[in-house]
């Protein structure tokens, strides 16, 4: 019992498949936060070369505007089409903003796990609106890591605000001589140095969180041995009937090779432990080949069917275990050992011949 609970301990990585099956139900390591910070940072990059031209817009946007509701008689008639023209303006003004959040969203996302459609991921499921289930996850382990985070992310932010206002504070009083304008304008600055800072606060902040979220999502991953050997059975088969199998495939190879010696012109012998067949017919063969070949029991065999069959047998222990180790069966022998072989088969041939 004690080893069958250490075996469904979950300590073996992930394997591909599982991680793929992972990916398609939408298990990925993903931070919110960098999704967050890159929205953020975005939007910073975008006000810092566009500022001026997004405020003068949204001014005339705002001028012209006022200018015609002044001139224009306001009825149950015409309102639609005020608002459908106050609506278009807003939405032109806005587009580039909005386009510049996705952009950001998306890179984000995809540079954190990639681009794949997973429909399943998207899935309705009715254990996700279960209220037990649902009062688990809000009590559960990650909730509260959420929340910490959360707390943290806020009382960071908070600080760091509080210094960036505690440097302006200085800059503060002056202002009420100046114009509307300076003051816009200081506020502007001041609130642009408080995102900037937080920015930066942000970013080292969504780099761990996206850290923890690979190390919690590679422990989730994690299988037992049970489950990579439950996998291995459904992939590639039960180890039992494959070893079933390359036993069987083992056979008819021997049982082929078997029914080749009778064809072989010679057996080299080791003298008893290794017998390596060789055939050579100069029409059809560029050089002598090996038919056959075995040590132990299958040696032992190969010599009893070339005495049945009256092919000569010759003691060569040096070649025999060459051969063995360097020529498979159906393989034609290498340059290095023409001279042996042809003297044997020249030794053969003058047999035959006599």
């Amino acid at each position: 019992m004690a080893e069958l609970d250490k075996d469904q301990e979950r300590t073996e990585e992930a394997t591909p498949k599982r991680r793929e099956e992972a990916r398609d139900q939408g298990q990925v390591a993903k931070s919110r936060e960098v999704a967050s910070v890159a929205i953020l940072s975005a939007c910073l990059i975008y006000f810092y070369f566009g500022a001026d031209s997004f405020i003068h817009q949204l001014m005339d946007f705002m001028k012209n505007s006022f200018t015609e509701l002044r001139n224009t008689t306001v009825t149950a008639e015409n309102i639609q089409s005020i608002l459908f023209s106050c609506g278009f303006r807003v939405l032109y003004l806005m587009a580039p903003l909005m386009l510049t959040i996705c952009i950001a969203s998306i890179l984000a996302n995809v540079a954190q796990v990639g681009f794949k459609i997973t429909p399943k991921a998207i899935e309705p499921k009715f254990s996700k609106i279960d209220p037990i289930k649902g009062f688990g996850r809000l009590f559960s382990r990650q909730s509260l890591v959420e929340l910490i985070k959360s707390i943290l992310k806020m009382c960071i932010i908070g600080f760091v605000a509080y210094l960036t206002v505690k440097r302006e504070l200085a800059g503060i009083i002056p202002l009420v001589n100046q114009s509307t304008w300076s003051i816009v304008s200081y506020i502007a600055k001041t609130s642009f140095k408080i995102l900037l800072t937080t920015c930066w606060v942000l970013i080292i902040l969504a780099v761990m969180d996206y850290l923890y979220q690979k190390w919690d999502h590679e422990k989730n991953l994690k299988m037992s041995r049970q489950e990579i050997k439950d996998e291995n059975k459904q992939t590639e088969g039960d180890p039992i009937i494959k070893a079933r199998i390359r036993r069987l495939q083992r056979e008819m190879a021997r049982k082929r090779m078997m029914a080749n010696v009778p064809k072989a012109d010679v057996i080299i012998t080791n003298p008893t432990h290794l017998a390596i067949a060789l055939k050579y017919d100069q029409d059809t063969m560029a050089a002598p080949t090996v038919v056959a070949k075995g040590a132990g029991y299958v040696a032992e065999k190969i010599r009893e069917l070339a005495k049945e069959s009256g092919i000569p047998l010759v003691e060569n222990k040096p070649l025999a275990q060459v051969l063995y180790k360097m020529v498979e069966v159906s393989e034609t022998i290498p340059d290095s050992l023409y001279k042996a072989v042809a003297e044997i088969l020249a030794y053969v041939y003058s047999l035959k011949e006599g």
